[in-house]
């Protein structure tokens, strides 16, 4: 049995005769690596960190060198992570998260985390996944009003109108701070009873036999399923809507089959996948803020419970 990398690892940070203890990575320098797995590059790392890019690549530079292995292999400005590189990435992540608990619980203590803040979200997001969230941010801390802008617009933030963001799309603005937090899944679902109905589609020529609810234009949802190889046309949209609650209450109504965020879908047992092994798709979330965000403890608070929140797997 072949030894891991994680060991090799280890070994190297142990080992007297092959590195002194006082030549052991500092968090900075796996902090430096860990933002800049996350982001994909050393600038949007850099940014993130309030670093400069420079400073940032010599911080990994120093790591690599450090224990003698390629984190990230160099396509002129483009990263790539080796396989070194995500196992250790996945114990860097363990020591980053268990450093924001430690961090989050010392400014719960904090008096002068008051004042208020303002998040906007998708009106799915809003609505089903930040009330518990909500509950978190007052356990911590109690004082810290949050008012919650349901919207998909991006704007908002740029024009100072919310202080943190939970997005699906990496912003690419240079001013913001992005940190992408988990992958999400989504799938189609359709009501039980409409599909007791009409029967359930077996193929994907089958999709064609039924009414579908656009969340956007039917012209919007007709692209991004021909994506995926389902060919339909505007025509067996017969509901659509905007707004992604709305949407989703008229396929509840059995009006047709809607996409949605799989852990929104386990609310609803009357609510069945459609095709699920082909017409799985996947999503990022993004929580992005201003530079500020370093400088201001209650931003910086509820951007880090965010961050937990949205990363914890949820129960099934």
């Amino acid at each position: 049995m072949q030894t891991s990398v994680i060991d090799e690892i280890c070994s190297l940070l142990i080992h007297k005769r092959m590195i002194k203890r006082s030549n052991t990575p500092d968090w900075n320098l796996l902090h430096g690596f860990l933002a800049t797995a996350e982001t994909g590059s050393f600038s949007a790392g850099a940014r993130q960190l309030g670093l400069t890019q420079p400073t940032l690549s010599r911080q990994v530079a120093a790591l690599e060198s450090q224990l003698g292995l390629l984190l990230f292999e160099r396509h002129g400005k483009r990263l790539t992570i080796t396989d070194a590189g995500r196992e250790l990435l996945e114990h860097t992540r363990e020591m980053g998260n268990a450093a924001e608990r430690v961090a989050l619980a010392a400014s719960g203590q904090r008096s002068d985390l008051s004042g208020h803040i303002r998040i906007t979200a998708s009106d799915i997001f809003s609505a089903h996944l930040m009330p518990s969230v909500l509950l978190s941010i007052r356990k911590v801390a109690p004082l810290l009003s949050v008012e919650v802008v349901a919207t998909n617009d991006i704007t908002n933030l740029m024009k100072r109108e919310a202080d943190i963001a939970v997005r699906n799309l990496r912003p690419d603005q240079p001013e913001l701070v992005a940190r992408l937090v988990r992958e999400a899944t989504g799938q189609f679902y359709a009501t039980k009873e409409m599909l007791d109905r009409v029967g359930r589609p077996q193929t994907i020529d089958d999709l064609a036999k039924l009414d579908w609810v656009a969340f956007g234009t039917p012209d919007q949802t007709v692209s991004f399923l021909a994506t995926m190889g389902v060919s339909l046309t505007a025509a067996q949209f017969r509901a659509s809507s905007e707004n992604g609650l709305v949407a989703w209450e008229m396929a509840k109504a059995g009006l047709g089959i809607c996409a949605m965020d799989t852990e929104v879908a386990k609310a609803c047992p009357d609510m069945e996948a459609v095709l699920p092994s082909v017409l799985e798709v996947s999503f990022p979330y993004w929580l992005v803020s201003h530079r500020e965000l370093h400088t201001s403890p209650r931003i910086r608070l509820a951007f880090d419970i965010l961050a937990e929140a949205i990363a914890a797997p949820k129960p099934s």
